[in-house]
């Protein structure tokens, strides 16, 4: 009996390979306040989720909801210009079908963004966190199910989940741009509200530096379908308890916008030298 979750997957990409034959090397995953990131790119194609049917759309704020095919310094890329979120209303397996498009699309690399809190003490608004580990806390394992044999294997190995090569070409480009990242282990909860202090307590105690509400599970599935993976984590603002004041969506965005400028760098120069 054929996976239902697997004919839908395959019925996204074959219609993408109808509308471009562009073959990305890389996958991006724009967080909040990368959106305007692809203006750095030589667009080649775009492909709105709302046109790939079957496809689930973008309804975060920030987050515009379409695939964008180009090159950056000659390296070939297919960039989410918005993700899909587990709050959104979704199934897990449609908030990670599109990263299981990209590695059906060919691209061998998943770069990982986002927003998050900061939850580590010596962590500020602004700070860029290279992200070492994860944990997964709530949010459904999207490998639940029947294995999907033509991805990979039925019990992935979760021990290196982020390159560690990868990870030390963001720390050389960081270096070369001035900045003082961050490295540390970035932990994921369902959302859409924002955690409780006693949980950001909870959380600390486990080893967690920052909080979102995206990227592990996308980061499980691409381990699954065999992507080299690496991520990088903007952190919007502090986590709840230790921030003096309550958080709100808008200050995430703002906090984006400002970092993005050094972001997009980052991120560029990243892509240049993997």
């Amino acid at each position: 009996m054929a996976d239902e979750r697997f004919e839908k997957l395959k019925g996204c990409v074959d219609y993408v390979k109808s509308r471009t034959d562009f073959v990305p090397e890389i996958a991006l995953i724009l967080g909040s306040g990368l959106g305007d990131y692809a203006r750095n790119m030589e667009v080649i194609c775009e492909i709105p989720y709302s046109e790939i049917p079957g496809f689930p759309v973008s309804t975060a704020p920030g987050h515009d909801g379409r695939f964008i095919f180009g090159t950056i310094a000659g390296k070939k890329l297919v960039c989410m210009k918005g993700r899909i979120h587990y709050y959104e209303g979704y199934d897990i397996s449609d908030v990670v079908l599109p990263t299981r498009l990209m590695r059906l699309l060919g691209a061998k690399i998943l770069f990982l963004t986002n927003a998050s809190g900061g939850i580590n003490s010596s962590f500020a608004p602004g700070d860029f966190m290279i992200i070492k580990d994860h944990i997964s806390s709530f949010a459904p394992n999207p490998l639940i199910g029947a294995n999907m044999d033509e991805l990979g294997v039925r019990f992935p190995d979760m021990t290196h989940v982020y390159d560690e090569g990868l990870r030390d070409k963001i720390k050389a480009s960081a270096k070369e741009l001035g900045l003082d990242v961050k490295e540390g282990v970035y932990i994921q909860l369902t959302g859409p509200s924002y955690e409780s202090p006693a949980e950001i307590q909870l959380f600390k105690g486990l080893g967690a530096d920052a909080v979102g509400m995206s990227t592990v599970v996308e980061a499980i599935a691409a381990r699954h379908c065999g992507f080299k993976i690496c991520g990088i984590s903007c952190i919007a603002n502090l986590a709840a308890g230790i921030a003096d004041h309550e958080l709100t969506a808008e200050e995430v965005l703002e906090a984006g916008k400002e970092a993005a400028p050094l972001f997009e760098k980052l991120v560029t120069r990243s892509i240049e030298v993997f």
